[in-house]
């Protein structure tokens, strides 16, 4: 077979040259052109959790265990609607156990005051169900005879299933409340059945404070479900008073569960950021009402007024407005925005982080440039508006005269005076495509 050449003519081949050059034109720096058209996304990554904290307690001195006349005490956060529990084993039993009944002790009256004092009404004894009971005492075999017929978690109203007779636990068991101020509360609990029928050495415990949503406690079974066999580690404390393996299961459902509010996007040109600036105070131009209530209509109405911002958006879920957090393996709330933005303009955006009273995730310092594409996670950051005092995330009370504060907008720390958060790329996706 013979290949033919062709030549072709000198002015068409000028002609392509020319094209090909246009077509992978540069800007003035040898960058690529990128379109001035983007949409830009944002996810709520985090992977929601049933409960805000988890914990154990023990006796401070020599043993863990709690002795009669000894205590032992833990410190903790709840908002309005949130309980403790807490479950700790009857020493002297096969495998009974002291804890409050489900969802545990609120620790807010009605007209929303902190629960404080002796609670100890709220207390009683439990059968894990997994061995028989033997008369309670000193010379009680451990671990025991296992029962047959692994039987339910149940209530012991005063006697077991073997007839063996007990004390209310209220008289056994002390249980009593101290609010330290904000959400802050310090549960004390002090072995009292020295000198009773029941007089029983209590081991160390663990605790826990479940979510809430609304009204709704995300977890209202967060140790143990009566009415069901016993499960996550419960036996161990119940049989040994071990609380290593109830602690890896409460650690498996610990942490946070915010959703995100409606989102703010601006597009500007200049140096300074229009949402804030760190070290300021708030401006009295809307970063309030969207830190403390999610909604950012009030500076995105601001901002449409200003010199240099060319668009502002407010992004909403489609389905829930806000952006919910993932739950159960689903994914998480998402919100998408056309926006135009060309090399020399900014980008900037900002959020509430509603788990907190005015905490707000932001793109640092002065956003990113509009050219800019990809994923830009790496560049949020979380807030402190200043404007209510900080407290627990997950355990918060929201606005009002006492939580009122003016302090500048800081950036915070993680861990910050509460707890450890994930890492920002862990709960918010930002992309620009």
């Amino acid at each position: 077979m013979q290949f033919v050449k062709f030549k072709l003519p000198l002015g068409l081949l000028s002609m392509l040259s020319v094209l090909a050059v246009s077509s992978c034109s540069s800007d003035d720096d040898g960058e690529m052109l990128v379109s001035d058209t983007a949409t830009i996304t944002v996810e709520n990554v985090i992977e929601g959790k049933a409960l805000t904290q988890y914990g154990t307690f023990q006796n401070t001195g020599s043993s863990p265990v709690i002795n009669p006349g000894e205590s032992a005490s833990f410190t903790f956060y709840a908002g309005k609607g949130q309980a403790v529990s807490f479950a700790a084993m009857y020493g002297n039993s096969n495998d009974l156990f002291f804890a409050p009944a489900n969802p545990g002790i609120l620790l807010y009256q009605n007209n929303g005051d902190p629960v404080t004092g002796d609670v100890s009404s709220q207390i009683k004894l439990w059968d894990n169900g997994t061995r028989v009971n033997e008369a309670p005492g000193s010379t009680v075999t451990h671990p025991g005879t296992a029962e047959t017929n692994v039987k339910n978690v149940a209530e012991v109203a005063g006697t077991d299933d073997q007839g063996h007779a007990y004390l209310p636990a209220s008289q056994l068991l002390k249980a009593e409340i101290t609010h330290e101020g904000g959400t802050k509360f310090t549960l004390k609990l002090t072995n009292t059945s020295g000198g009773t029928a029941n007089a029983t050495p209590i081991s160390a415990g663990a605790w826990a404070v479940s979510h809430i949503s609304g009204t709704t406690l995300l977890k209202q079974d967060p140790i143990f479900s009566p009415g069901k066999p016993s499960a996550n580690g419960l036996t161990d404390l119940a049989e040994t008073g071990k609380t290593t393996p109830l602690e890896q299961y409460l650690t498996g459902i610990t942490g946070p569960n915010s959703a995100f509010s409606p989102v703010l996007v601006v597009v500007y040109s200049g140096n300074d950021n229009p949402i804030f600036k760190t070290g300021e105070n708030d401006r009295g131009q809307g970063l309030k009402e969207l830190s403390q209530q999610g909604n950012a209509d009030v500076l995105a109405a601001f901002l449409k007024t200003k010199p240099g911002v060319k668009q502002v958006f407010v992004l909403k879920d489609p389905a829930t407005s806000i952006l919910q957090p993932r739950i159960n393996g689903n994914n998480g709330g998402k919100a998408s925005q056309v926006i135009s933005a060309q090399k020399g303009d900014r980008i900037a955006l900002a959020t509430m982080y509603a788990q907190s009273n005015d905490w707000f995730i932001a793109a640092t310092n002065n956003g990113v440039d509009g050219s800019t594409r990809g994923d830009i996670s790496s560049i949020m950051g979380l807030f402190d508006s200043g404007t209510l005092e900080s407290s627990f995330p997950g355990a918060h009370i929201g606005t009002g005269p006492a939580q009122a504060e003016s302090q500048p907008v800081q950036q915070l720390a993680n861990p910050n005076q509460f707890n450890t958060l994930p890492s920002l790329p862990q709960m918010i996706k930002v992309t620009i495509q």
